[in-house]
């Protein structure tokens, strides 16, 4: 287990790093003057030229590469000044002369339009987007799950092909059109009824600047965002599940006298939840990177609007910052998923 754990974090890695440099190389051969976004138009000759030797824009694209690579990641060589120190906060490993092997957080740099760190920006949006992909997510499970199973235990039943139908229309509904719909309707049209607002966000600032919780902002990106998890997860859980329902072994413990609902929930779907679980995990992931569009039609202050935002203002290092996290959750949450399968399936062996 743990061999496989580490082969799967060296593999990870392997992934992170191509996808800065291919991520980055596109951004930092765009025909956009970085320093000029930073500074605006009037901005002198000087000034820009020293901004651009800070960022290291002037060097050739290798080189550039090989600095963001260094800042992101977590054990570098550095120069021991008091400047560095101040930008990495690092722990001293080993003198190298005048430079030193150190350990360090990520560097995501800074902001180019507001000059804060990228760090600092993410740290406020992600959350955010944590709460709204969690509620998606588990409340896709909660409904798909419990549809598949009942669709399975029904087959060719009306309620199999209702179910079967919905999941359908639900899967080929994109999620920015059904944020739109949800808006108009029960945020604009009903809203004598629901309460509901057509935009905004989870965290708000009240007349006085301080930030509330308004939770009723939640509910229909949720719902948006659920939608299509809910048609996979229905469509999966029903097929895995007539699977399984079909084998010797369910067969014998129906044999044996095993009651109905021990059969179901103990061996039937259990064994049914490999393909259901790599569906979640996977939407999981997509939902927490970013809700982009559902997030931009509900204004919700989350990694998605950020990252739109960014690529609007071509805020570099935002956009890498962003893209970076996106591909560590997707890398993280596949290595826990192949670990899970494990417990959830005692077939499957993870140690060779």
């Amino acid at each position: 287990m743990i061999s496989f754990i580490i082969r799967r974090i060296g593999y990870g890695i392997v992934v992170l790093v191509l996808v800065v440099l291919i991520i980055s190389s596109i951004i930092f051969l765009a025909p956009v003057d970085p320093a000029q976004l930073t500074f605006g138009q009037r901005a002198d000759i000087e000034t820009m030229e020293a901004k651009k030797a800070d960022l290291g824009l002037d060097q050739p694209l290798y080189v550039q590469l090989g600095m963001y690579l260094r800042d992101v990641s977590p054990i570098a060589v550095l120069k021991d000044t008091p400047e560095n120190l101040a930008k990495y906060s690092y722990l001293k490993l080993i003198p190298l002369g005048q430079k030193v092997l150190v350990v360090k957080w990520p560097y995501l740099r800074e902001s180019f339009q507001t000059g804060r760190r990228v760090s600092d920006v993410l740290r406020e949006a992600i959350p955010l987007t944590l709460i709204l992909a969690l509620s998606s997510i588990l409340l896709a499970t909660l409904i798909g799950i419990t549809l598949g199973v009942i669709a399975a235990l029904k087959q060719h039943s009306i309620f199999d092909n209702i179910a079967m139908v919905v999941s359908v229309m639900g899967f080929s509904l994109p999620s920015y059109v059904a944020a739109m719909i949800l808006a108009l309707v029960f945020g604009f049209f009903l809203y004598n009824y629901t309460g509901l607002n057509v935009q905004g966000s989870l965290i708000v600032l009240d007349d006085f600047g301080d930030k509330k919780y308004v939770w009723k902002n939640l509910l229909l990106p949720t719902i948006a965002l659920g939608i299509r998890p809910v048609a996979i997860i229905t469509q999966l859980t029903r097929s895995a599940m007539l699977d399984v329902l079909s084998s010797d072994y369910i067969r014998t413990a129906k044999a044996k006298g095993l009651s109905e609902k021990k059969v179901i929930f103990k061996h039937a779907l259990r064994n049914a939840m490999n393909p259901v679980a790599t569906a979640i995990s996977g939407w999981f992931a997509a939902l927490l990177a970013g809700a982009f569009f559902v997030e931009n039609v509900f204004n919700y202050q989350g990694l998605g609007l950020v990252t739109v935002n960014a690529l609007l203002t071509f805020d570099i290092p935002l956009v890498l910052g962003a893209v970076l996290f996106t591909a560590a959750i997707f890398v993280l949450i596949n290595i826990l998923v192949d670990v899970l399968y494990a417990f959830l399936d005692p077939r499957v062996s993870v140690g060779a």
